[in-house]
């Protein structure tokens, strides 16, 4: 009788042990169930980014959630929606969408994606600016760069009260900009842009520059406006500075820059070539050669080579310079009037024999 008993007994533990085995077997399928589940929800790489996509996502200022996925979506970066709306919900980030330009990379995690999104940490970029000569060319460039509209860049440039913040008017507005390398975020806005080339362009004119400037007797104004003139002649830097002087020379002594770039300035053609004789006369405070004196401001936006070249100008007995002949790109130069039309006629006959009649 103790016998069956202890058979019975021992059955019974059999039965509870094999409950307790089935039953943590079963525990541990659903956690791997589940671990396997949140692993590809939170985990697994969820980003594809091909030969096509960019590595870098743009965000615009004012964007939601939705508006953030209908940019990813569109350009089937993500693989799995189901689980990247998940976790964005899990993480409240459907709330706080960040605006900016993010650096992305391939087999990001869902995880990974959005900490980068709401953590806000933007990648900036190089924004670069040169051989400029119109506020719409200006406004075109920036706005290609940064998030801020063309139009509204635009538009600011000939606003005279926004200007007069900045002690610039629509005529001097464009002596503001220094064309260099800047760090920029991409979601920078057209007043915060103007904001911050106004706090370059006071790093730009330190006390040595200034000082400088008023040894010639120029305002900061009027020496990028002289810079633009010769910027607009030469494109080596090795003769800037000698350039600088011939108008320096002719500012002194009164006598008209006559400067042909700021003909083709003034009649907006920058195709032109050759100016002509009867294009001499046409009627702008840009054209030298009927006003005296600096135009009411740049010609284009001149390069820190040729504001320094004004600066640090040559000092030199020179009033007139023409381009060589052999269409070299540098130029030669008279102190007499003589002499300078001499060097002209064969400027011009090389002008002639190369067609070149506009």
């Amino acid at each position: 009788m103790n016998k069956i008993k202890k058979n019975n007994n021992g059955f019974k533990s059999t039965i509870f042990f094999k409950i307790i085995i089935s039953a943590l077997a079963l525990l541990i399928t659903i956690s791997v169930f589940y671990v396997y589940k949140m692993y590809k929800r939170v985990l697994q790489p969820n980003v594809v980014l091909t030969t096509r996509h960019s590595n870098y996502l743009y965000i615009p200022t004012g964007s939601n959630f939705n508006d953030l996925k209908e940019i990813l979506y569109k350009n089937n970066v993500i693989l799995n929606v189901n689980t990247f709306e998940w976790l964005a919900e899990e993480k409240n980030y459907v709330n706080h969408v960040k605006p900016g330009r993010y650096f992305i990379k391939d087999k990001m995690s869902n995880n990974e994606l959005i900490n980068l999104l709401r953590s806000g940490e933007q990648t900036s970029l190089n924004l670069i600016f040169n051989n400029i000569r119109t506020k719409e060319e200006l406004a075109r460039k920036i706005s290609l760069q940064i998030e801020a509209d063309s139009t509204e860049i635009l538009k600011f440039l000939n606003d005279k009260k926004f200007l007069s913040k900045y002690n610039f008017s629509q005529y001097t507005v464009m002596s503001m900009f220094v064309p260099n390398t800047y760090q920029f975020y991409w979601n920078t806005s057209a007043k915060s842009f103007f904001d911050r080339m106004y706090n370059e362009y006071l790093k730009f004119w330190n006390d040595k520059r200034i000082k400088k400037a008023e040894q010639i007797g120029l305002t900061k104004v009027e020496v990028s406006t002289l810079a633009s003139i010769v910027e607009e002649e030469t494109n080596k830097n090795s003769e800037k500075k000698r350039l600088a002087g011939v108008y320096i020379n002719r500012l002194h002594k009164r006598m008209r820059l006559q400067a042909d770039p700021t003909v083709i300035f003034a009649i907006g053609d920058f195709s032109i070539k050759r100016v002509l004789k009867k294009q001499l006369s046409f009627d702008s405070p840009y054209n030298t050669y009927r006003y005296r004196g600096l135009p009411p401001g740049v010609i284009c936006i001149p390069s820190i080579s040729s504001l320094d070249a004004v600066l640090n100008h040559e000092k030199h007995s020179y009033l007139y310079f023409c381009a060589k002949a052999d269409f070299s790109g540098y130029h030669v130069f008279a102190k007499s009037l003589r002499q300078h039309n001499n060097n002209a006629r064969k400027y011009q006959r090389a002008l002639n024999k190369s067609r070149i009649m506009k």
